[in-house]
């Protein structure tokens, strides 16, 4: 479980991680073209800028200039003295000639007032000094006298960005009218045309659109989320059934070993809510208190292979008997291992019968190599065997079995768990009173094996000496014993002799009560427990006919259980004798 659900939560984190990042990375590629999109755009406004003002220029210059009346805008150009008929007077108006490089100056005054991009011809050789080239522009000036290209730059202007563009001016034949005195000559670069576009409002725009698609990117990775929530949803519940439904299975095998004996019934719980009682008083997490209990629902589970002659055995276990239950935690590991939600518990269900001292199984561990979680569970088992009746031992209390603990302290328990569990354990109620003799028909032929006779299959003598309180629980008390059947046995064959005595015990149990017990004792000896006088007088009847038709003797005695020696019960054969 611990396991599963950090599993799920690793998976639940990655997948939001790679999912955001994933989304990140994309709505940076887009946020970063926007604005590199929106340098793109500044540059090619630039370009587009100077190659119309150069146009402009040559269209100029291939028509002579334009004459224009002179006013404030348009003032003669003093660097033009030269030139003859620069000005002239008609219709009563002066007029002024606006060679190409003064036209374009104006209109470039009036472009950048308009729209904020500032234009101007520049030269590392002025003409009109007012054109001086500031530094950026001296250096593109010497860029593109190089490269004869455009050259552009983001550049800082007053803490403000902007795209600065400086594209060259080719002298032709046309410019030498102007400028043939500075020594230039057709196809020299004269200068540039320098442009400067402000890219406030074009990252403005890239600011606007990337905040859209932000938004837009906003609503994918929501719904990417809900869709991975959904997803990690889906996978919880599938491993969730796929956990129940092994736990199902398993801890239905774990109701077929409980069923097999009614003192291991509710064991397992038991065992489980103990341990889960002291891993919390210890301070284990929630997830390791419930991983401790499913550990303890499944410690048992390898006993269904052992055999029921050792599993349902009603005394005390031979060495023999007892290596081959030592195999159940072997074979609990066995069953677990392979199956992937037991991994977390499959070494606790293994080491819960190891001792702190090391004298424990299957693998003998010492002190601390044995996990903890088993050492509880240990303790938990040990502390349910010493509180619940066996036939050949009576159940301790609460507080007798919790001071054997104690005692145990270092030996068969780790101490601090023991300290623990004194705690833990001391209010617990035992409000059961489990008895290991079978109760049910089914209980009854499982246990045949040991209370049985094999013969004439009815109970014997060690059923009889497992719950002695029958005989002074019932009313009437009966004695049938067959006289010399040892005769019959050399007169008509022991086969013969065997049958006999099947068919009397069929005729026993036919006729009285199901409730009703009856036993075969010592060898030809029957002892019936009946419910009043009256079905006595009518099964001695019964049974005169049947022994009186096969020519047998016997002698047929009837008691009353109060008047049984109850301090003699423990020599059995003596107090019946006694009775009858």
């Amino acid at each position: 479980m611990k396991n599963k659900k950090h599993f799920i939560r690793l998976l639940k984190r990655s997948l939001y991680i790679a999912w955001s990042l994933f989304l990140l990375l994309i709505l940076a590629i887009i946020v970063e073209r926007n604005y590199t999109y929106a340098e793109y755009i500044a540059k090619q406004n630039a370009i587009t800028s100077t190659n119309k003002d150069i146009a402009y220029r040559s269209w100029v210059a291939s028509h002579g200039g334009v004459y224009v009346p002179v006013d404030k805008k348009t003032p003669p150009n003093r660097y033009l003295k030269n030139i003859k008929n620069r000005d002239f007077t008609a219709i009563g108006k002066k007029f002024t000639l606006m060679n190409p490089a003064y036209s374009l100056s104006q209109i470039m005054k009036d472009y950048s007032s308009l729209y904020g991009v500032k234009t101007k011809i520049t030269s590392t050789r002025l003409l009109n000094p007012a054109n001086r080239p500031d530094e950026w522009e001296t250096f593109a000036l010497n860029k593109i006298e190089r490269t004869a290209k455009h050259y552009s730059q983001l550049s800082d202007i007053n803490g403000e960005k902007y795209l600065r563009l400086m594209s060259p001016l080719v002298t032709t034949k046309s410019c030498l009218e102007c400028h043939a005195f500075q020594g230039y000559k057709i196809g020299d670069i004269r200068g540039g045309v320098s442009v400067t576009i402000p890219m406030r409002p074009l990252y403005q725009n890239a600011l606007h659109n990337s905040l859209l698609i932000g938004l837009l990117f906003f609503m994918i990775w929501l719904v990417g989320i809900l869709s991975i929530t959904f997803f990690i949803k889906k996978i919880y519940k599938y491993l969730n059934e796929k956990e129940t439904l092994y736990e199902e299975y398993i801890y239905g095998l774990v109701n077929v070993v409980e069923k097999r004996d009614t003192y291991t019934a509710g064991h397992s719980n038991r065992v489980a809510h103990y341990a889960e009682l002291i891993a919390k008083k210890m301070g284990f997490s929630t997830d390791e208190c419930h991983l401790l209990y499913r550990a303890g629902m499944l410690h048992d589970i390898g006993k269904v292979a052992i055999p029921d002659s050792v599993f349902l055995k009603p005394s005390k276990l031979t060495n023999q008997e007892y290596s081959l239950i030592q195999e159940h935690v072997s074979i609990s590991y066995d069953m677990l291992k392979n199956i992937s939600i037991f991994d977390e518990i499959k070494e606790i269900v293994r080491d819960h019968h190891e001792h702190f001292d090391g004298s424990g199984y299957p693998r003998g561990l010492l002190g601390e190599n044995t996990p903890i979680l088993a050492q509880i569970l240990t303790l938990a088992d040990s502390f349910d065997a010493m509180t619940t009746d066996r036939i050949y031992k009576g159940r301790k209390s609460v507080k007798e079995a919790l001071l054997e603990i104690a005692q145990l302290s270092g030996k068969q328990f780790n101490p601090t768990v023991v300290q623990a569990a004194l705690i833990a354990l001391k209010d617990v109620v035992l409000e059961f009173k489990h008895k290991q003799n079978p109760s049910t028909l089914l209980e009854k032929e499982r246990f045949s094996y040991f209370y049985k006779d094999p013969l004439t299959h009815l109970y014997n003598e060690a059923y009889l000496r497992s719950d002695l309180e029958i005989l002074l629980e019932t009313p009437v008390i009966c004695w049938v014993s067959l006289k010399n059947f040892h005769q019959y046995n050399k007169k008509y064959s022991w086969n013969q002799g065997d049958k006999l005595l099947q068919d009397f015990a069929y005729l026993l149990l036919e006729n009285t009560q199901e409730n009703n017990h009856i036993y075969r004792l010592y060898g030809d000896n029957f002892l019936l427990l009946l419910q009043n006088e009256q079905e006595a007088e009518e099964i001695s009847t019964i049974i005169n006919t049947f022994l009186t038709e096969h020519k047998l003797e016997y002698s047929y005695k009837i008691a009353k259980s109060n008047q049984l020696d109850k301090d003699n019960l423990g020599n059995l054969e003596d107090a019946l004798q006694k009775l009858f």
